[in-house]
């Protein structure tokens, strides 16, 4: 099997991607137990102006449908917020391997609890990059968490 780190890698990839495009930096790819990537994405709810395109749903639309996700690892740079846990659940995802849940813990513990397979590998380069926005744009991400977040004006 691939090691986490270097499925993380893409994901990372990813969420620099939507960085540089003046989004939310957070990336994550969808892969087969064997490594192969079946499909990448980062948060585009700036890019696209759609709350709904979250990193995780950003590479699971480009993987394509699927038999059978139970062989599938998501990677995803930032503990799944519940959106993205329940896209986990519900299509059986087996395994999720997560850059750090240091900036947001999302559902990650549900989803071990039933009996999903999940490694947090609390990645520097991840928690820093996410700090860093967090600093900067904080109306962006209190946005994207759907949190009202302090007042910013």
């Amino acid at each position: 099997m691939t090691p986490p780190d270097a499925l993380l890698e893409v994901a990372y990839d990813e969420a620099r991607r939507g960085l540089a495009e003046g989004g939310i930096p957070i990336g994550a790819a969808l892969f087969h137990a064997d490594g192969t990537v079946l499909g990448r994405g980062h948060n585009r709810r700036v890019q696209n102006d759609d709350p709904s395109v979250h990193a995780e749903t950003d590479a699971f639309r480009a993987a394509g449908r699927r038999r059978d996700y139970r062989p599938t690892i998501m990677v995803t740079t930032l503990s799944p917020c519940w959106y993205c846990s329940g896209l986990v659940r519900q299509f059986g995802i087996g395994t999720v391997i997560i850059g750090e849940a240091r900036t947001f813990h999302g559902g990650h513990d549900w989803l071990a609890e039933h009996g999903v397979k999940v490694v947090v590998l609390d990645d520097p380069r991840c928690v820093s990059m996410m700090s860093e926005f967090i600093a900067d744009r904080p109306d962006l991400w209190f946005e994207d968490i759907g949190v009202t977040g302090p007042d910013l004006s």
